[in-house]
């Protein structure tokens, strides 16, 4: 119950589709090949992969920038404490 594992969770999960992303673009790619289908490289879940990795880096530091900011306010990083923030 702490927002710190929630975004680790959150990032282990983004890490799984890269992984998912390139395992499928390489077995699109050897597919092609086998049927003389003119293709690129298979670089096209490469690509899907980059923009996820900036993506994620761009949630980590909004999600860290929060995270530090409740930690300043409440001095827990406890979910169940966040309902100390509320007006």
């Amino acid at each position: 119950r702490n927002l710190i594992t929630m975004l680790m969770g959150i990032e282990l999960m983004l890490n799984a589709v890269n992984v998912l992303l390139v395992a499928v673009s390489k077995m699109h790619y050897l597919k092609s090949t086998a049927a003389d289908v003119a293709t690129t490289a298979g670089t096209d879940g490469q690509l899907f992969v980059f923009f996820i990795m900036a993506v994620a880096a761009a949630e980590v530091a909004v999600g860290l920038a929060i995270v530090v900011m409740i930690y300043r306010n409440i001095k827990s990083l406890d979910i169940d404490d966040l309902n100390k923030i509320k007006w």
